[in-house]
């Protein structure tokens, strides 16, 4: 994996399942070989060999990375900050006419400009320029360019640098407590400061946030250990735990015994 600025190369051999839960800036992801599957609790997108999507910002998905048979995974991700998107809207006079809710992968259609960018981008990451940041910020200067060229829809989605507003906090937490990330992020995205979050957490579940997220995510697996006759290994990730030994050791203490006793006993 090599990494620089905002451009990113990732290469992998085996199945990960490793995705950001959080993604805080749009992004550009090419998919040079194998294929990714990205969820966002509603829907699951499948970007495969030679796919070029933009990655929303704002959004709570996971993505499962598959490499091809006897072959590696490989993308390229160009993350969009929102200072170059800004400095960008103001030399170029860019702006969103309107707002546009929209699914969270974005296909971009590659054309023959958009295909010598990628072409270049990689020669440059190949060669020893790999440590000149003024010329990677260029490359991003000259794609989102590129971009607005190939598909001007795409301002109303790069140069909307609207918050998220609030929304109802019930849905929205059972759409997404298996996410792992921080109650700040979960606070954002309701549109709601982190004391407002709390506040109004207790008053809809009359509990915590820490013990509720935690409880739904343990009746959940013990269902699916004990009704499905899944492995803790394999759900674990998927319920927003870091690791297996953290997993097994919240659920015995929360329900007095361990995940490989649950379909004997009970």
């Amino acid at each position: 994996m090599s990494e620089k600025s905002d451009i990113l190369y990732t290469c992998y051999h085996e199945i990960s399942r490793k995705g950001e839960n959080f993604v805080p800036q749009h992004t550009i992801s090419y998919q040079l070989s194998g294929s990714f599957a990205l969820a966002d609790g509603k829907k699951t997108y499948l970007a495969e060999e030679g796919h070029l999507n933009l990655i929303r910002k704002n959004q709570l998905v996971k993505f499962v990375k598959y490499p091809p048979q006897n072959g590696v995974f490989e993308s390229m991700n160009i993350y969009l900050s929102e200072e170059n998107l800004r400095n960008a809207a103001k030399e170029y006079n860019f702006t969103s006419e309107l707002f546009e809710e929209t699914k969270p992968l974005v296909s971009i259609t590659i054309n023959e400009l958009i295909e010598s960018f990628f072409i270049s981008l990689k020669s440059i990451i190949q060669s020893d320029s790999f440590n000149n940041k003024l010329l990677f910020d260029l490359k991003i200067k000259e794609l989102i360019l590129i971009l607005l060229q190939s598909q001007p829809e795409l301002k109303n989605i790069l140069f909307n640098f609207s918050e998220p507003y609030k929304i109802d906090l019930e849905s929205f937490m059972i759409q997404n407590y298996r996410y792992n990330v921080h109650l700040e992020r979960f606070a954002y995205l309701t549109g709601r400061s982190l004391a407002t979050f709390k506040r109004d957490f207790e008053k809809t579940f009359h509990t915590s946030p820490h013990k509720w997220i935690l409880q739904k995510r343990l009746d959940e697996a013990h269902f699916l250990i004990k009704e499905k006759e899944k492995l803790a290994s394999d759900i674990f990730i998927d319920l927003g735990f870091e690791d297996l030994s953290h997993f097994s050791y919240a659920f015995k203490k929360y329900f007095g015994y361990s995940p490989t006793q649950t379909v004997k006993t009970n």
